[in-house]
């Protein structure tokens, strides 16, 4: 069953869902989902002196990605082509018994910006703010500004809560990110990590 906005509202008071800071529930809670804006920070790739990236390796991200951090009043713009990390401002937890489902806002959808390229679901358990990956699929340059709602998260609750929700206890390696995180494939199990 997917969450209507009585639902939201609901679980948001009962304290088991949570999205903060919800500066404006009126604005940001829709029908079926809630509105979250981007935050300041961003991770932009870089042409680099590497012929590729391997998963595999203990490459330092730093080698191809660059912080850039705007101004609360400035603005970052996404260029036709680009491929950048970004953020939400708000900070979510998703309780056991719900996914949720990030999707770009179909205003900015028209404007050819994609909030993601195949991360769109928070786990059951997540904590922490949500990476967004931002291209720009049309032909012109498109101002993105912190605040702006940028995506919204739709939540489905379960038939059964997770027996095993994303978390420390499962070494998840995104759990209380902060800002636009990297790759962190080199920890999959299948390139010899522990995930």
């Amino acid at each position: 069953m997917i969450l209507s906005d009585a639902d939201i509202l609901r679980r948001l008071e009962e304290g088991d869902l949570v999205v903060e800071p919800l500066s404006d529930p009126d604005i940001q809670v829709q029908p079926a989902s809630v509105d979250l804006r981007l935050g300041r920070e961003f991770l932009e790739f870089q042409h680099a002196n590497i012929p590729c990236i391997h998963p595999n390796s203990e490459q330092e991200t730093g080698e191809y990605t660059e912080e850039t951090v705007v101004d609360e009043d400035g603005e970052f713009i996404l260029h036709p082509g680009d491929f950048v990390l970004g953020t939400t401002h708000e900070r979510v937890e998703i309780p056991d018994d719900l996914i949720a489902h990030v999707e770009g806002r179909s205003s900015l959808g028209r404007l050819a910006i994609v909030v993601h390229a195949t991360a769109g679901l928070c786990d059951p358990g997540y904590k922490g703010q949500i990476t967004l990956e931002l291209s720009n699929l049309g032909t012109a340059p498109v101002a993105l500004t912190p605040g702006m709602r940028i995506s919204q998260l739709t939540f489905t609750e379960l038939k059964t809560p997770a027996d095993r929700p994303y978390g420390s206890e499962r070494g998840s390696k995104y759990q209380d990110q902060r800002g636009p995180q990297a790759s962190k494939i080199q920890g999959d199990r299948e390139f010899g990590g522990d995930q």
